[in-house]
């Protein structure tokens, strides 16, 4: 009888298990690990799970005006979700900024970079941006050499990623000497060196968040956008090098 009764309690706690909601997230690349952490304390603190997609914002939201599954989208700028709740994809009075990202030109190599002037000598073969189509940090990147007059002279030196995520790997593995990324890509390593690039040399990078139509009914969504807004999630989102709009 007693093995009865514990199977029993074991059928309960799994079928208990089985009932949690799961929530499908689009996620700008620039905030992979700070997201991935978060989606782990997510799943800490509920009972729901938190699925996460990676890439360029622009390229998500294209997907999810052809019927992509995403219930929410962690944009790397404000202007697709307001646009997503303009074109009937995103619920009115969801959108807020969960992080504001930083512009950073980045070389695997120590001391390689040590601020504009890395720029001005321009003493590389190769520079690596996102694409400024899709990716607001490549948007950024062109902005900022923009400002410092020296894009025409770069720009034989560009090589395009899909998004920030791509960018960075090219830079990590010295396909590109230098390249812009975001801060909160490397903020956790000490490792080769660093230019954090001045706000004033390109607009803000506010990053906002939506709840997709798709994602309305679900409890996993609505929580998962309470948790980001919580302070353990705020946390997280400094210590990778986000500042809060506060």
């Amino acid at each position: 009888m007693r093995h009865f009764v514990l199977a029993i309690a074991t059928t309960a706690l799994l079928g208990s298990a089985a009932h949690a909601d799961s929530v499908n997230i689009a996620v700008a690349a620039n905030f992979t690990d700070a997201a991935n952490e978060i989606a782990a304390a997510f799943a800490q603190a509920s009972d729901h799970e938190a699925i996460l997609s990676f890439g360029a914002t622009g390229q998500f939201y294209t997907q999810i005006t052809q019927g992509a599954p995403f219930e929410i989208l962690l944009a790397a700028d404000d202007v697709r979700p307001a646009q997503s709740v303009e074109e009937g994809y995103g619920v009115d009075g969801t959108v807020f900024t969960y992080a504001i990202g930083q512009l950073v030109l980045y070389s695997s190599e120590e001391g390689k970079v040590i601020g504009a002037e890395t720029l001005e000598a321009g003493d590389f073969q190769q520079i690596a941006i996102a694409n400024p189509e899709t990716a607001p940090y490549g948007k950024a990147a062109i902005e900022t050499m923009e400002a410092l007059g020296v894009y025409e002279t770069l720009r034989p030196k560009i090589v395009q990623g899909q998004n920030i995520g791509q960018a960075y790997q090219f830079v990590e593995t010295g396909n590109a000497e230098v390249g812009f990324v975001a801060l909160g890509q490397v903020s956790q390593t000490d490792a080769g060196s660093r230019w954090l690039v001045p706000q004033e040399n390109y607009e803000p990078i506010r990053q906002d968040a939506v709840l997709l139509k798709t994602g309305e009914d679900n409890p996993a969504a609505e929580a998962f956008l309470e948790f980001l807004k919580g302070d353990e999630a705020t946390a997280i989102i400094e210590k990778y090098g986000y500042a809060l709009d506060r």
